[in-house]
């Protein structure tokens, strides 16, 4: 007899919270389920972590609007699991120019991508209650890095770092250094 997954019987909506952390960065969380960080600069903002469907994207976008009018010109996918990047797509209607991964998160996705989409979204249905919303296939990188990158978000440094394997082998961190604020 196999067990289920705590998470298929978790269909209680979590309270979200959308908090300032300092002018420039804020946190989208909801009780434990995937989080987002969003970095506001002068000319673009930069979102870290998507959710799950572009449907739950939405309400970071919302929240992101309710702050700035500046364009979402970069999502960063701190490492490869389907309920943290399949909201992706959301970003693109939004001015995204660049979705932002290690190549080691990208060497994942190619791996195990639509193993792991088809397992999560079994796996956490209230996450994933608007699936018919994500786009067929996955979503794909358009710029990787190895060990540093440096984004400019108009007068905001971002810097994002690979600093070695944690939750999965592409872990990536995004660091605002003068402000000493870290999304990991």
């Amino acid at each position: 007899m196999s067990k289920q997954f705590a998470s298929k019987g978790d269909l209680t909506e979590k309270k979200t919270a959308f908090t300032k952390l300092s002018d420039n960065a804020y946190a989208f969380t909801a009780e434990g389920d995937p989080n987002s960080g969003v970095i506001i600069g002068d000319n673009a903002v930069m979102v870290i972590d998507t959710t799950a469907t572009p449907v739950m994207a939405q309400q970071l976008i919302r929240h992101i609007r309710e702050v700035t009018d500046k364009p979402i010109k970069y999502v960063v996918l701190s490492h490869y699991h389907a309920v943290r990047v399949l909201g992706a797509s959301a970003y693109f209607a939004e001015g995204a120019e660049q979705i932002i991964a290690s190549r080691d998160t990208y060497d994942l996705i190619v791996e195990r991508g639509e193993q792991d989409k088809a397992s999560e979204i079994g796996r956490f249905p209230r996450l994933f209650r608007n699936a018919e919303s994500i786009p067929p296939g996955l979503v794909w990188p358009t710029m990787t890095f190895k060990g540093e990158m440096t984004v400019d978000l108009g007068n905001l440094e971002v810097k994002l770092l690979q600093v070695g394997r944690g939750h999965t082998k592409g872990d990536t961190i995004a660091w605002l250094p003068e402000q000493k604020i870290l999304f990991a």
